[in-house]
């Protein structure tokens, strides 16, 4: 028999830091905006459309709109995800009047120039309970501890310990079904970054990979489960309020280059590269 040599998976393509930027600052503007903008009164059906013309302005292209994984019951048909109260992602936009005290998690994944970012950002809608303002926090503050560990020769794993670490020092558990993941010409690329891990363990980073760190927290539950109602929206087995935080991560030998940096980024950490 002859023997035939194995051909070796294509390596992803790897985007330069001046390629991914327009997507990241664009992607990093809208939640700006929004994080502001978004007011007691407002239909969830409203931001989807607002958010709408602002991609298409930009001649941008959404990610989610013929999004269709297999977790979800069809295609996800809007242009961003607004996960409130027990909704911690995944939320799909519908006829709903934000009230006073909402807890809203915005994320948007876009494609522009030809790369995608993604990030997300929580906020409360009108007047807050201090308690939503300190999970968001904390929710953070977990990410950037996961941020911490995102350099070329660090491992997933270290990303995931000191993800699922951090948010055991402040007393949470982590959900374990979903995580970040990789980020390029599409939304979802490998690898699979968990918010749980062995520090050393998992695929290697390495200069010029694109990735997304993005913990999930609520104060009573770690257990998710995909609503009925939409067959998309992700919530609290027990009703607990959750919030979210995402950035996309350009690898360095040193600090990451955080992508989606915002402006308004409450963390001291959003100087990073």
């Amino acid at each position: 028999m002859s023997l035939l040599r194995r051909r070796r998976p294509a390596e992803p393509e790897r985007p330069t830091v001046e390629q991914m930027h327009p997507a990241g600052e664009f992607v990093a503007a809208v939640l700006s905006h929004l994080r502001t903008s978004v007011e007691v009164g407002q239909n969830l059906l409203e931001i989807d459309a607002e958010v709408h013309r602002m991609i298409r302005e930009a001649g941008a292209t959404s990610c989610y709109l013929d999004y269709h994984p297999r977790f979800g019951a069809y295609p996800f048909g809007k242009v961003i995800c607004t996960s409130v109260n027990d909704a911690v992602l995944h939320g799909r936009p519908y006829d709903r009047v934000l009230a006073d005290g909402d807890l809203l998690s915005l994320d948007l994944a876009v494609e522009l120039e030809g790369w995608v970012a993604d990030a997300c950002v929580s906020v409360v809608v009108g007047t807050a309970a201090e308690e939503d303002l300190q999970l968001i926090r904390d929710t953070e503050t977990v990410m950037w501890a996961g941020i911490d560990q995102v350099r070329a020769g660090n491992h997933v794993g270290d990303i995931g310990h000191a993800v699922q670490g951090r948010a055991h020092d402040l007393g949470y558990t982590i959900n374990h079904q979903f995580g970040g993941h990789g980020v390029g010409r599409t939304m979802h690329e490998d690898p699979f970054i968990p918010n749980h891990g062995t520090p050393g363990h998992g695929i290697e980073l390495t200069p010029g990979m694109v990735i997304t760190v993005e913990p999930f927290l609520s104060p009573t539950t770690n257990e998710l489960a995909i609503t009925e109602r939409d067959g998309w929206t992700v919530e609290t087995v027990d009703g607990s309020r959750g919030a979210h935080a995402e950035h996309t991560l350009y690898v360095t030998d040193g600090d990451p280059i955080v992508l989606t940096a915002r402006a308004d980024d409450p963390s001291p950490r959003s100087s990073i590269g």
